[in-house]
């Protein structure tokens, strides 16, 4: 939602920006994400073959919020930008800092800390203030810690917010060499889990 980046305005980067691009570009995102899984459905129906249909949970992150607070601070845009233009209505949504728990690992784009809100920024610190597995996007690159309960259940606590090709203009040529990929949780189960980090380079590799 680099249209309504409040950061940027006056800025040359910020010129021609457009909402409708912003949308757009989520739409072809989201399409090329889910092409897989649309296809393997296709050939399952076709060969009467059990088809695959995840449970598919985002959680709105800073961005997608920027929507939020472009409303809020010009209230004629009211009804003209809206959540609901986000390619996400196959999606359980989850608002924008709000935690949701699935089999006791809590899942949320950051987790604030303080009377002011300010996002817990290491891993170390969310097992320490939270007591509980979590998993936080937002930040670049990848960071674990670990921990234990009092009854001596393990304590995973992760943060991984960067799978992207593109370097961030915001960011230097140290900052902006950060991992960039995904993670598998294998095994959940109240809370306990063994994680999977895949590199882009390697999905790459593997399959084009």
């Amino acid at each position: 939602m680099s249209s309504l980046s409040s950061y940027d305005i006056g800025k040359k980067s910020f010129e021609g920006q457009r909402y409708v691009k912003d949308i757009d570009a989520a739409k072809k995102g989201m399409a090329l994400l889910l092409a897989p899984l649309v296809e393997f459905n296709i050939k399952a129906k076709k060969n009467k073959e059990k088809q695959y249909k995840p449970r598919f949970i985002i959680t709105l992150g800073n961005h997608e919020q920027r929507i939020e607070r472009a409303i809020e601070n010009d209230p004629k845009l009211e009804g003209l930008i809206k959540y609901e233009d986000l390619p996400y209505e196959n999606w359980e949504t989850i608002p924008f800092l709000q935690p949701i728990t699935i089999n006791g690992v809590v899942y949320c784009h950051y987790f604030p800390s303080g009377i002011l809100g300010r996002p817990l920024t290491s891993a170390t610190s969310m097992v320490n203030k939270l007591h509980m597995s979590c998993v936080a996007g937002h930040q670049q690159g990848r960071q674990v810690a670990y921990g234990r309960k009092a009854n001596g259940d393990i304590i995973t606590c992760i943060i991984c917010g960067s799978c992207y090709e593109h370097d961030e203009g915001y960011l230097n040529q140290q900052t902006n060499k950060h991992w960039r990929g995904l993670i598998v949780l294998h095994e959940v189960q109240d809370g306990s889990f063994d994680e999977m980090f895949v590199s882009l380079g390697y999905l790459k590799e593997k399959y084009g």
